[in-house]
Order: C-alpha cells, then sequence, then structure tokens
C-alpha cells in the first residue's frame, strides 16, 4: 500500500517531443512548429492547477488545413495489435470494436498551455495509468467535449487527472515550466461542433469543425474579444472567490420611502378555533419562506474534479468493490468542477 501511495504522488513531466514510458504506439505526431504560449502573469504559488473548458478559445493551436496527428496511421498501429487495441478501449473507457472510429472522430490539435492529464502506458499486455503534465506545443487528439484523448506521440490514451497533493515532478523541466501554470482541461457540459485554435503560423484565429484533420478550417464568424498572442487563459481559469461590496449610498440622493401600510377592516366576529399550527410560529406564519442564503460565487477550489464522460476502469482495482457510483470521482479529487449534466460514459462511434 505505501508503494502504490508514494507512485500515485508521482507526476512525470513530458516534453513536446519524448515518448514516455511504455508508449502503446510509435509517434503519429506531425509537427513541424514550436507552439507558441499566450502570454501569462507568473503563478500565484498556489502550486494548483487551474481548470479551463475545453472549448475555450485559444486552448488549443495548429496549422491551417494540416492536422497535428496522422489518425490513420494512429488507428492502423493499434489494429495491427489486438492486445494494444484491448488495452487502449478499457483505458480509454471505449468498446472494443469501436476504436477506429472513435479515433476518426477526434480532433488533432496542440496543447498552447502545459496541462495535467492520467496518462496510460502499456506494460505487460494492459494499460498502466500514471499521472503527468504534457508541454506546451504537443500534439494530442482531443473529442467532442473538448478534452485531451490521445497524445500523438506515443499513442496513450488520456484522461481527466486525479488528485496529486503535494505531488513530486519526475523528470527535467523544460524552459518556462511553473507548476502554477499547469492547466487541467475540464470538459464541456455539452457537445461542441467547432473549437476555435490559434493558428500557429501566423497567430490568427481558425475555427476548426470537431471530428476533422483540418480540410474544413475557415475564419470564425465571431472573432474572440482577445488576441490570439496575448490571450490569456489564465482569464477562463477558475478565480479566487470575491466578495462584493456593498456600495455607499448617495447622499445627494434620498432614501425611498416605503408606503404605508393600509389596516385591515377588523373582522366582524371572532374567528373558528383551528387545528393547531404545524408550521410551529403559533399561527403567525405568513407563508412566506426565508430568504436562502446566496449561493457562493465560485466553486470550492477543493471541490471534485470535473466528471469524465468515460469512467476509467484503472480507478478501480481488481477484486476491490467499488467505493462510488459508476460515472463519478473519488471525493478526494483535487480540482474544482460545477454542475455538470450526465455525459455518455462511451463514444457512440
Amino acid at each position: 500500500m505505501e508503494a502504490a501511495a508514494a507512485v500515485a504522488r508521482d507526476i512525470v513531466l513530458q516534453p513536446v517531443g519524448a515518448q514516455g514510458p511504455d508508449p502503446f504506439t510509435a509517434s503519429t505526431a506531425r509537427i513541424t512548429r514550436q507552439s507558441v504560449a499566450p502570454n501569462r502573469e507568473p503563478g500565484n504559488g498556489s502550486g494548483q492547477a487551474r481548470e479551463i473548458t475545453g472549448s475555450t478559445p485559444g486552448l488549443y493551436g495548429g496549422t491551417r488545413a494540416e492536422a497535428s496527428c496522422d489518425v490513420e496511421q494512429q488507428a492502423a498501429f493499434l489494429a495491427a495489435d489486438q492486445g494494444k487495441t484491448r488495452a487502449f478501449a478499457e483505458a480509454a473507457g471505449i468498446p472494443e470494436a469501436n476504436v477506429g472510429d472513435w479515433l476518426r472522430g477526434l480532433t488533432p490539435v496542440v496543447l498552447r498551455a502545459d496541462a495535467r492529464v492520467t496518462n496510460h502506458g502499456y506494460r505487460g499486455g494492459r494499460a498502466t495509468a500514471f499521472q503527468s503534465v504534457l508541454q506546451t506545443g504537443t500534439a494530442v487528439l482531443v473529442d467532442q467535449y473538448g478534452s485531451p484523448r490521445v497524445r500523438c506521440a506515443c499513442g496513450n490514451p488520456l484522461r481527466t487527472p486525479v488528485a496529486v497533493r503535494e505531488g513530486i515532478h519526475q523528470g527535467d523541466p523544460w524552459d518556462g515550466f511553473d507548476p502554477d501554470r499547469v492547466v487541467v482541461v475540464r470538459p464541456t457540459a455539452t457537445v461542441v461542433t467547432s473549437l476555435v485554435i490559434v493558428n500557429a503560423a501566423d497567430s490568427t484565429w481558425i475555427e476548426r469543425r470537431t471530428g476533422s484533420d483540418g480540410d474544413a478550417d475557415r475564419e470564425p464568424d465571431v472573432a474572440p474579444a482577445c488576441d490570439p498572442d496575448e490571450c490569456a487563459l489564465s482569464d477562463a481559469a477558475t478565480p479566487d472567490p470575491v466578495t462584493p461590496v456593498p456600495s455607499s449610498p448617495d447622499p445627494a440622493t434620498p432614501a425611498p420611502v416605503p408606503p404605508r401600510p393600509v389596516p385591515s377592516d377588523p373582522p366582524t366576529s371572532a374567528p373558528e378555533p383551528s387545528a393547531p399550527d404545524p408550521s410551529g410560529t403559533g399561527g403567525t406564519d405568513t407563508g412566506t419562506e426565508p430568504p436562502a442564503p446566496p449561493s457562493e460565487r465560485y466553486p470550492d477550489p477543493f471541490a471534485d474534479p470535473p466528471t469524465d464522460p468515460y469512467p476509467d476502469p484503472q480507478d478501480v482495482p481488481p477484486g476491490e468493490p467499488p467505493t462510488v457510483p459508476d460515472g463519478e470521482l473519488p471525493p478526494e479529487e483535487l480540482f474544482p468542477a460545477g454542475p455538470m449534466p450526465d455525459l455518455p460514459e462511451t463514444f457512440q462511434g
């Protein structure tokens, strides 16, 4: 148990081109240039990854009409090895027979921020999960919820990261690596039909249809308000709670005077005795509920992480009953998430 806990605290740093431990396949990445990360302020020193919704403009980049990953080659690599196909499908949470079609439904892009994920290597005939940080510029395939699902440099299936408090980073940090600037991609609440990404060639906006390889790229009808080179991903992250300060009344404006209540006519006869008041107010209950306390403006920073549309079979050790219902994440998860509607447990290929 102690050894397993120690491994769970490791977070493997994975540079753009490095395959990493136990790759599923050879690289299918088509990276011709390094992606440039947007300008962002230094971290706050909390060490906590920030959430960004998968449809956030500028979260991903690419080159117009050019796929960052060879999807057909990726499908062929897996189809050539039935054992890898089975292990890949189990780790990805999809039917084994639909692996090829599922891959073709993903969208090739590159990360524009260092991102935390649950990665899966292939060892001993099965998928082995580990936590990792993927460097900015990494080629990935994302699903219809905007979540990274495959790392193209190694063919590994990716899932939502799990909580790692005081995690130990394994590997050599790259230039510009800052643990406080690492992001976690939150799946969108509904299926998205396109992603607005940054063109690495000229820093312009591209709208890429999900499930396409870039052949249908076009300029967005409505461009994001921020400039692609300066679009700060931290603006879309979960901010710190802010308590609104009530404004001071204007001394030149008199306070409104409430209208004087009009007395009702007195009863002409004594009321009939009634049954005991169930409200416990002694018959004085007016039927008006006290106002509910205002909800928190922002989620608890230690709330459960976003719900992964594809539950990870690695979360429950073999031979042990699950401790939480299917589709939910363990209570010790780190990353916050707002309420999310039910999402399909498997991708319909």
